[in-house]
């Protein structure tokens, strides 16, 4: 599924578009820093080898299920 674009009102969440999740789907929510960040060229150039690393992986079909990355991220920052 593609990210859903939001906004926060009266400190709800309310989404900007329809979405066709079932009703009483549990969702997560991970927050985006629009103010961008703080990459020096070093790790620009990894973070751009590493995306097209993933992409290549996305063309043969060799992908890490969303759900366990999430997990793991959610493990370090914990």
């Amino acid at each position: 599924m593609n990210a859903l674009k939001a906004h926060v009102v009266k400190g709800q969440i309310i989404l900007d578009e329809p979405t066709e999740l079932p009703e009483g789907a549990v969702v997560q929510v991970h927050l985006y820093d629009a103010q961008g960040d703080a990459l020096n060229d070093d790790d620009r150039a990894a973070l751009h080898d590493s995306l097209r690393r993933g992409i290549a992986q996305a063309d043969t079909g060799t992908l890490i299920d969303a759900d366990v990355v999430l997990g793991e991220l959610d493990r370090e920052n914990a």
